[in-house]
């Protein structure tokens, strides 16, 4: 009897859930949900061994947006700097100079963007710690359109970008 009275209720439940929507209502929250926000591939961050500043290093990667709006990469952070900005190379004064990136980093609806050495790039400043090759450090990553992510990022050698990181003088006539 108990087994009986068990089944009626799973079907009564069952019969009542499927009432009252139609698969054209729950459409629109299933294609949202399956587009997703940004896609991050290939991050890593730069050492400091080596460096003549061990206190700040960059974070790069790539974002791709597979969604039909546009959205912007708006902050990011980090337990193993002080501070954490999203910066760009931008030329001032007829110089190369890195700044921080007012309004963040646009992910163009269908496309991507590359941040990479001497483009847009994630600042970390404030190094707790130097980073050596094969290090990883925690790293999020917030979006305008709400998601995060929260990354693991491998450190890497990477010296080529040093003179925009870390400017030497030179001599001019």
């Amino acid at each position: 009897m108990k087994t009986k009275l068990l089944m009626a209720c799973i079907a009564v439940v069952l019969v009542a859930s499927s009432c009252g929507t139609s698969k054209q209502e729950d459409a629109p929250v299933q294609a949202a949900a399956k587009t997703p926000g940004a896609l991050v591939e290939d991050a890593w961050v730069r050492a400091t061994s080596g460096a003549k500043d061990t206190s700040m290093t960059a974070a790069f990667m790539s974002l791709t947006n597979p969604g039909s709006a546009d959205i912007k990469l708006i902050s990011a952070t980090s337990p193993v700097a002080g501070v954490v900005q999203l910066h760009e190379m931008a030329m001032k004064d007829g110089k190369m100079v890195m700044q921080e990136k007012v309004g963040g980093i646009t992910v163009p609806a269908g496309s991507h963007a590359h941040l990479a050495p001497s483009g847009d790039h994630v600042m970390l400043m404030g190094l707790k710690k130097a980073l050596k090759p094969g290090d990883e450090l925690p790293l999020t990553l917030k979006f305008s359109d709400g998601s995060t992510h929260d990354l693991t990022v491998p450190v890497k050698a990477f010296t080529e970008e040093e003179e925009h990181y870390h400017p030497t003088p030179t001599n001019t006539p």
